[in-house]
């Protein structure tokens, strides 16, 4: 990872769209577009070869700043390997698990418990159980 292009520490509540992808944790958030908190310095992905080489599994849903709060190429925010079972990411999936822990959430879902991203902790969880038969 390399510095912000503020070369500045960002923290924020974001938007971050989640494309088809084939990742262990997001392959169900596919299409799916959710408030996140970002909190770093260093979090602009720096690929050697072309975006289309990588498994992107989250984008920002703006490309520029401060929808982009670091400068990724295409707005990257997530990539997976290729079978999709690691996960390198630089938004904080944790820090929004729950709807009090939002900036933002809608009235619509008001009675939630928990936001859409728990999801991925449930399929990890899925995943390691199915494996481990």
């Amino acid at each position: 990872m390399d510095h912000n292009n503020s070369h500045k520490f960002e923290s924020a509540f974001v938007n971050l769209t989640i494309p088809q992808n084939n990742s262990v944790m997001f392959k169900s958030l596919s299409g799916s577009r959710l408030g996140i908190w970002v909190a770093h310095g260093e979090g602009k992905f720096n690929l050697p070869e072309g975006t289309d080489k990588y498994n992107i599994v989250a984008q920002y849903s703006y490309k520029s700043y401060p929808g982009n709060p670091n400068g990724s190429p295409r707005g990257i925010a997530g990539i997976a390997s290729a079978d999709g079972r690691h996960l390198a990411m630089m938004p904080h999936l944790e820090r929004a698990i729950f709807p009090w822990q939002c900036a933002w959430y809608p009235q619509s879902h008001k009675g939630d418990e928990v936001t859409p991203w728990i999801e991925a902790f449930v399929n990890a969880r899925n995943w390691i159980a199915e494996k481990s038969k």
